[in-house]
């Protein structure tokens, strides 16, 4: 019997493919960890002192000094929160939701204030208001009444600072609530009107309640910026936890207190933040849908359109107008004694530490951001979001971190080469330039990344993908494709930082080098001396450098 054929063999099995090794980021995109760990080092070093037992300064001051310290604090945060958020909302959905005369100058001039640095505004209002100013002088030669007969609101007190921060600090809500007024639904608002509710009823009951993440966003900045105040507070004599910190450090001697109440401090920003998300719970804010017409200003006139004029001139008068027309005229009258060849270090000096950290913390920004976008993993983002906790920080709460260790190491360094050979090396890092450019990057360093990333969403990842299929490495498609179509944004982070740093005050008063002075310490400095006439020269400089971020807002408000 012949055997049968069992027909063809059946072919063989495809041999499962090999894994695919997934390829390992480079060694530049691990940077995120290290410039987290070097920016988060301050911040670690104050409550690591923080943590040591106390001293008798600390118990001092924790009896005689921090109630006072922390009931100033707060009700300072309260009062230029409930002033901040009026004014900025109040003016935005005016200029969001009404047409009226002169509208598209008031929108633009409600930037202004962005310019005025908070301590610089309140050395102007002390010299026009105070006993010896011109209003008070003025209101005595008309009355025929001698000090003490009448009666004039102090403004050297905690209500009076609070003003002056609330009217140079209002910009951050205007801004956010603006926008958020421009792109919500308008058939809510429209509803509202239906049911006859006015332009009033319409913006408590409906706009600012869909408008709150941007409210409490735009308070929690104005608030932070608040805390972090030094040459304001101190100014008018307000004590806060920035006053105590530099008493301590320069007036007690004592780095630990110091660095004790700088953790408090560190304490309320945090309780302030966490407060915040959590009020927010789960609700949503958002539309329900798309599909909704542009908002239709309701136009005003009459008695109307002159209140809407004065609400929203106001802000602008008080924070910007007055100020900077009182430190122009004490220029025009007195200025700074001092011959230009002296004055002109001061601003070398504030123009040379502005642009090395602006320079430095772009690089820095740019080196995070693009590791996230090339090579995205979850530490590197952790990473990214504690590089730029700085910014929630105080400036004097990371001087004194920075600080710290600088002083361990060159102790440390300084007993060692002298055992070793004889040799003292004194201080190498504290108080030096680097250690102010590394406080004022740990302080910044947030804006240049926010700015950055900010500016790489807008940049379609498909023209990276086209660039690598026509050859090109990942290296030369960032440079060739996408960096020049970032270079707006890179622009406005730099001009961001310039500005911050030029007018930044705790951080520079306590970590500066001796006998290195700046545009803000010498206007302190004279403020301090109640020279405020001479004062007005730096501090209009310092302003003139302040409109730098207002134009470009300006520019981005306009494009549609």
């Amino acid at each position: 019997m012949s055997a049968t054929s069992a027909g063809p063999l059946p072919a063989p099995l495809p041999r499962p493919a090999a894994p695919r090794r997934r390829r390992s980021a480079p060694a530049w995109a691990w940077a995120s960890v290290v410039v987290a760990a070097l920016m988060a080092a301050p911040l670690a070093s104050v409550l690591v002192t923080a943590a040591a037992p106390g001293g008798e300064a600390w118990a001092h001051i924790a009896r005689t000094l921090l109630p006072d310290l922390l009931v100033n604090s707060v009700l300072l945060a309260l009062l230029v929160g409930l002033m901040a958020a009026s004014m900025g909302a109040v003016s935005a959905w005016l200029v969001a939701a009404c047409s009226f005369r002169f509208r598209a100058v008031i929108e633009v001039a409600l930037l202004l204030p962005l310019a005025m640095p908070a301590y610089v505004c309140g050395y102007a209002y002390v010299w026009l208001l105070d006993v010896a100013g011109p209003v008070q002088g003025a209101l005595r030669d008309v009355t025929g009444l001698s000090w003490g007969q009448y009666w004039f609101p102090e403004i050297r007190s905690l209500p009076g600072a609070a003003l002056m921060l609330a009217a140079v600090l209002y910009p951050y809500v205007y801004l956010l609530c603006r926008s958020a007024f421009l792109t919500q639904s308008v058939c809510l608002l429209e509803a509202s009107r239906t049911l006859g509710h006015g332009l009033p009823r319409t913006f408590l009951h409906v706009a600012l309640p869909m408008a709150r993440p941007a409210l409490a966003g735009g308070v929690a900045l104005a608030l932070m910026e608040t805390l972090a105040d030094y040459g304001t507070v101190q100014h008018f004599a307000v004590r806060t936890f920035t006053t105590g910190i530099y008493d301590a450090w320069f007036g007690l001697g004592d780095r630990p207190a110091a660095a004790q109440l700088a953790a408090c401090l560190m304490g309320m920003v945090a309780m302030l933040l966490l407060a915040e998300r959590l009020s927010r719970g789960g609700r949503r804010f958002h539309p329900t849908t798309t599909r909704s017409p542009p908002l239709r200003p309701v136009v005003l006139r009459g008695w109307k359109e002159a209140l809407a004029i004065l609400a929203c001139a106001m802000p602008v008068l008080l924070g910007f107008v007055i100020p900077a027309g009182t430190l122009l005229a004490l220029m025009l009258q007195a200025g700074d004694p001092l011959d230009p060849r002296r004055t002109v270090p001061f601003a070398l000096n504030s123009l040379t530490l502005a642009a090395l950290t602006a320079g430095l913390a772009v690089a820095l920004a740019a080196l995070l951001a693009w590791g996230q976008r090339l090579h995205p993993s979850a530490l590197r983002a952790a990473a990214n979001r504690v590089a730029s906790l700085g910014y929630a920080v105080p400036g004097s709460v990371i001087a004194v971190g920075a600080l710290v260790p600088f002083a361990l190491f060159d102790n440390a360094l300084d007993a060692w080469m002298r055992a070793r050979f004889g040799v003292s090396t004194g201080l190498l890092l504290s108080g030096t330039i680097a250690a102010l450019v590394f406080a004022y990057l740990v302080r910044f360093l947030g804006v240049a990344l926010s700015a950055v990333e900010s500016g790489l969403t807008r940049i379609k990842p498909s023209l990276f993908s086209a660039a690598r299929v026509l050859g090109r490495s990942p290296g030369q498609a960032v440079r060739e494709v996408e960096l020049p179509l970032a270079r707006g944004a890179l622009l406005t982070a730099a001009v961001l930082v310039f500005v911050d740093t030029m007018k930044e005050l705790p951080a520079t008063l306590i970590v500066r080098p001796f006998d290195f002075d700046t545009l803000a310490v010498r206007v302190h400095s004279l403020a301090a001396d109640e020279r405020l006439a001479e004062a007005s020269t730096a501090a209009l400089l310092i302003v003139a450098v302040g409109l730098l971020p207002v134009v470009a807002l300006v520019r981005a408000m306009r494009k549609p």
